[in-house]
């Protein structure tokens, strides 16, 4: 049975169910990144953030908010990285048991993080339908709970809080963007800019080379028939279909970025604000560069996602 949508009660619960255990991360400002956009530029930095990303909220959401006897048979997600090492902590806080599935070919240091913080890794090949059927043996086999990296509605609204934490500290704010891959990140910051800030223009930022929730939006069905093909490793799952839901019920804009835009960025975000953050991230202010006149003069919250970065295989060449 599908679950029901999260709403901003959800993301206002979250809140006060991952407090205890989450950082509020804070926001980041530069001068030189000001002028460049010609805007007030406001960083919300998630890779401050336990695990060096925002995929704890919702994971340390989902697990706190099982009842004990689910609790103990533990958990199961397929994640890229981000959101299985995120489960694998949120699981270790509360002392359960986590399998996360990983796709070949995944990046080494968000593997590495997965490992440290203790789950039980389990490979497959490199394609959503291969993840979503070994995480489904795997829930057969040990009867854990599903805690999907952006469909589960209590991930959705752990995800919010993070704009929740910008907006109630440094709003008002005429736009807020946010990467887009599954869209938890960007469906739950829509949720809570809705009901703390009407005013503010939600957008997404999506790599031009899995671009499906820019094409969904243009057709106004789910079209995720696609191979990804992005540096943004993190960004390369399909749209969910609950996440689909909430963006177009809160209008939310999405554009499309160049790797090379987003590799640009990420220099920038290094360089200015002595922050690391992975492509996936970068990609949101590479989105307000690359249309810097319709910025012009506004504030504007940027949310990096995350940052863990593979420097070793960081193709750098392809920002020239």
């Amino acid at each position: 049975m599908p679950m029901p949508l999260p709403t901003f009660d959800d993301v206002l619960a979250a809140a006060a169910r991952i407090a205890p255990h989450a950082h509020a991360t804070p926001v980041l400002r530069s001068r030189a990144l000001d002028a460049l956009a010609g805007c007030e530029l406001l960083f919300k930095a998630e890779p401050l953030q336990r695990t060096g990303a925002f995929k704890f909220r919702g994971a340390c959401n989902a697990v706190w908010a099982l009842d004990d006897a689910s609790a103990a048979r533990g958990v199961v997600t397929h994640s890229s990285g981000n959101h299985g090492a995120a489960l694998a902590l949120a699981a270790r806080t509360r002392g359960i048991a986590c399998h996360v599935v990983v796709p070949e070919g995944a990046n080494a240091a968000k593997l590495a993080n997965i490992a440290r913080y203790g789950a039980q890794l389990h490979t497959c090949a490199a394609t959503i339908d291969a993840r979503e059927a070994a995480a489904a043996r795997v829930q057969a086999d040990t009867g854990a709970t599903l805690i999907h990296p952006y469909t589960h509605p209590h991930v959705i609204a752990g995800q919010g809080t993070a704009a929740l934490e910008l907006l109630n500290g440094h709003g008002p704010l005429e736009v807020l963007v946010a990467p887009v891959g599954g869209g938890g990140l960007l469906s739950g910051s829509a949720i809570a800019a809705a009901a703390t800030a009407p005013g503010c223009h939600v957008m997404g930022a999506e790599p031009e080379g899995a671009a499906d929730t820019a094409v969904s939006q243009a057709a106004g069905e789910r079209r995720i028939d696609f191979v990804p093909d992005t540096v943004c490793d993190g960004l390369r799952g399909t749209l969910g279909e609950p996440n689909f839901a909430l963006l177009r019920a809160h209008r939310v804009e999405v554009v499309t970025v160049h790797d090379s835009g987003t590799l640009a960025a990420m220099r920038l975000i290094w360089e200015c604000l002595k922050l690391l953050v992975e492509p996936s991230s970068a990609i949101a202010l590479a989105a307000v560069l690359q249309q810097r006149e319709r910025f012009a003069g506004q504030r504007v919250g940027i949310v990096l996602s995350g940052g863990n970065v593979d420097i070793d295989a960081l193709p750098w060449g392809r920002a020239a």
